[in-house]
């Protein structure tokens, strides 16, 4: 929208120094012009139109139907962001149904750095019996075993300190871990480091996270739910 003026004391100051245009900036630090910044410019429009050539009623009429599309664009916006805001807030409180389900991580890798012990945590569905707990390298092969004490169902912490079965010492490098168990009856069974039962879900600055084994995670670190 253009403002005019072809009168001779009819002027409207422009910022010709940057100093000048720095402070109509600071005014307006986002450079962004809204409905209102349009009402003021038509009316100052109207104020230093030339008597003897007024604008025309078509012109006016262009210039508030702007205005109007403005206004409901805007509203437009605004209700488009509380209801991203609202379905934002559903999807997070959805997570809660997650609650007594299985997360899977995608992995049962653990990253084993020489002479320092790794900690990892195996979920055991049902109660164990007797079992073998087996650490595999990248090529699959095993290169150690920790016995599995008979316990309850749940999930259980194992260290490793990076001793293979031959008694030499594993490089550093990424490892696998499984574990193979008969339950309270006698089936045979197996499991797998990361798979874990959802315990609890807590809401962090409107992020949720799930409680799997002993931490809490965010859901984009969960590859499956089941």
């Amino acid at each position: 929208m253009a403002i005019t003026s072809t009168g001779t004391n009819a002027a409207i100051a422009v910022p010709t120094t940057p100093t000048e245009r720095t402070n109509t900036a600071d005014g307006n630090p986002n450079g962004v012009l809204g409905k209102d910044d349009f009402l003021k410019l038509l009316l100052v429009e109207l104020q230093y139109q030339d008597p003897t050539e007024p604008t025309d009623t078509e012109k006016i009429l262009s210039q508030t139907s702007q205005l109007a599309t403005l206004e409901a664009s805007d509203n437009t916006n605004k209700a488009l962001e509380s209801l991203a805001a609202s379905l934002g807030n559903s999807q997070q409180f959805s997570t809660i149904a997650a609650i007594g389900k299985t997360a899977d991580l995608g992995s049962n890798a653990i990253s084993y750095e020489e002479g320092s012990p790794s900690s990892f945590e195996v979920y055991f569905p049902e109660a164990i019996a007797n079992g073998t707990l087996e650490i595999l390298d990248a090529d699959g092969n095993v290169v150690n075993t920790i016995d599995v004490e008979p316990n309850p169902a749940g999930v259980y912490q194992f260290d490793w300190d990076g001793t293979l079965s031959n008694g030499n010492q594993a490089e550093s490098g990424l490892y696998y871990i499984t574990s193979s168990y008969n339950n309270l009856e006698g089936d045979a069974l197996t499991t797998r480091m990361g798979a874990y039962p959802i315990e609890s879900v807590r809401f962090e600055e409107g992020q949720a996270l799930v409680k799997v084994g002993s931490s809490y995670l965010p859901l984009d670190k969960i590859k499956e739910i089941y």
